[in-house]
């Protein structure tokens, strides 16, 4: 018989509204794979009995975004369990003032708190010295955590058990072999609060690209590393245990996995000959087209949407950021690829690299509009995001930064732009969803879907979603959730609680009128979609980004417009730029 126990609770932090209230829903959208790979560690623990034969490690899971988090209450139960703590699990920059305040509400109750993440992952890699913030959570007694977790944590758990753990772990200088790693699989309770119930694990860390604005290359590395085949089927099989069979991928770039092909082999095995009802969503590069037999095989293992990082069509933003894998004269190419496979795309697109302008971000955007076939495309502001080399240098020459760090994330201006004051920045932000999400280009979309075999309704019901995040929830679509809750206890330390007289009379308009709009917008796009469906020569649509590119039309496309600043590179488009006026 065991003699104790000892509770360990995951809290992935969610982070503030312009208002101080938790961004929280009753279902949220995106998994959270930090959650999944820590209670994946941790169960192994448990089994392993890490802290004795006599102590029963029990673990308690809880994503904000989705659930509301009763500090008092889970305080209680560690204390009666008799020892434990509270991990703050997978903190990005924008959710550590959130985790702080998590975090300075437990430790006035006496509870243990450890706090790990890209946060401080990123400050702790890329700085000469903890940022305030940091410091902050360590003067009011909170553990950092910096670096993965594999062969890590039996160390922390026994050192808090002991009362003897260290006000800092940094474990970025040793990367752990993931082959064998412990599997990421939570439980069924904590997936179906996602919508969907999709859950996600990494089959592989680390990226080999030198992109400016990116955290992972610095927290992970750029030595990438792999789970093994058998691993992601032993994570598929755990999880299709419990009725969980969609998963989210989150490799940054799953097409540089070198297990790739394997690794989709067996998913189709399991798929085509087992019968699971596997469910993909990937993230690749945009020269995934050119790798033999990846995109079919993607969508055979199930993938039925990507996400890609287009970032820009201007050549000369994606080198300044050091994005040079990207070749625009490729895009068309590649998404027709995918199209072909009936697999629908996502496109991340980056606002505010240094000579945009808003007219420049507008003809863009209208370019795109008419010339690639992408689905959706969510906008986001060039950010320094800490971890990032653009935010390290901008540290080092002291540059101005926002130093809220609740607003770090990609939906707020955090620097000064060389050419756009602040408000005319988030001026270009604003017109960009508004410009790509109108009606006309929505029906476009749907055309091209229905005449490529893709399902429309599957289209609409997202463009849905990206077009009213930002425009009536005022979020981003990727902290997009269904149901908004707002408690009112839970705002922003330093921020006053409304008095209940006024906060449920004002929250329930504010219901009301968010609801409205999403109801007007889905009643708009599901009558385009009707007509789509109604026109009889829907499946023969042809528009300019459906004509299969070829040498010889490349001149009239929109890389043209780019032709002086393409670099002298392998399997760029050589062209005669015209001589400038005299």
């Amino acid at each position: 018989m065991s003699g104790r126990k000892f509770l360990i609770v995951l809290i992935k932090p969610s982070h503030y509204d312009g208002d101080g209230y938790v961004i929280q829903w009753r279902r949220s959208t995106i998994p959270s794979n930090s959650l999944a790979s820590v209670y994946g560690l941790l169960a192994q623990c448990a089994e392993e009995r890490v802290l004795g034969a006599d102590v029963d490690i029990e673990i308690d899971v809880y994503d904000e975004c989705n659930t509301i988090v009763d500090i008092p209450g889970i305080s209680d139960r560690i204390k009666s369990a008799g020892g434990g703590f509270v991990a703050l699990v997978g903190v990005q920059s924008n959710q550590f003032p959130r985790a702080l305040d998590i975090g300075r509400q437990f430790r006035a109750r006496g509870i243990s708190v450890a706090v790990g993440g890209f946060h401080v992952s990123g400050c702790m890699a890329m700085l000469p010295e903890l940022p305030p913030d940091l410091k902050e959570a360590q003067a009011l007694g909170m553990i950092l955590y910096a670096g993965e977790g594999e062969g890590r944590l039996e160390g922390l758990l026994r050192d808090i058990d002991a009362g003897a753990a260290q006000p800092a772990y940094n474990y970025l200088n040793d990367m752990p072999d993931m082959a064998a790693a412990a599997i990421p699989v939570l439980p069924r309770a904590v997936v179906t609060r996602v919508a969907g119930h999709y859950t996600s694990f990494d089959a592989g860390r680390g990226c080999p690209f030198q992109c400016s604005f990116c955290t992972i290359i610095n927290v992970q590395g750029r030595k990438s590393r792999y789970r093994t085949t058998d691993d992601v089927e032993a994570i598929v099989r755990a999880n299709a245990a419990q009725g969980v069979t969609r998963f989210f991928v989150t490799d940054d770039n799953f097409a540089r996995n070198r297990n790739w092909e394997p690794i989709l082999d067996r998913l189709i095995e399991l798929r085509e000959v087992q019968g699971f009802k596997i469910r993909l969503l990937l993230q690749v590069d945009t020269l995934c087209h050119r790798i033999p037999g990846f995109i079919e095989k993607a969508a055979r293992a199930g993938c039925n949407a990507v996400f890609i990082g287009l970032e820009n069509i201007n050549p000369e933003s994606l080198m300044g950021a050091k994005k040079r894998q990207n070749k625009i004269w490729e895009y068309r190419d590649m998404l027709q690829a995918w199209r072909r496979a009936k697999v629908m795309t996502w496109a991340g697109y980056i606002l505010g690299f240094p000579t945009d302008t808003p007219e420049s971000i507008a003809r863009d955007i209208e370019t795109i509009k008419r010339e690639l076939p992408i689905d959706i495309l969510e906008f986001f502001f060039l950010t320094p995001l800490p971890g990032s080399e653009d935010h390290k240098t901008l540290y080092l020459k002291g540059a101005r930064m926002d130093p809220d760090m609740n607003n770090y994330d990609l939906e707020h201006v955090c620097a000064d732009h060389p050419i756009m004051s602040a408000e005319t920045w988030r001026g270009v932000y604003r017109d960009a969803w508004a410009r790509y999400y109108s009606d006309a280009h929505v029906e476009t979309v749907l055309r091209r879907a229905l005449a490529s075999g893709i399902n429309p309704r599957k289209i609409v019901d997202a463009m849905t979603v990206f077009s009213g995040s930002s425009r009536i929830e005022g979020v981003h679509p990727l902290q997009f959730g269904y149901v908004r809750r707002k408690i009112r206890t839970q705002r922003r330390h330093g921020m006053a609680i409304v008095h209940p007289l006024i906060f449920y009379p004002w929250r329930a308009f504010d219901f009301f009128r968010v609801a409205a709009k999403w109801a007007a917008l889905a009643l708009r796009y599901r009558a385009i979609l009707r007509r789509v469906l109604a026109d009889k020569e829907g499946a023969a649509y042809v528009d300019e980004s459906l004509i299969p590119p070829t040498e010889a039309d490349q001149n009239a496309d929109f890389v043209t417009a780019f032709a002086d600043k393409i670099p002298d590179t392998y399997g760029a488009p050589k062209r005669e730029v015209a001589p400038a006026a005299e």
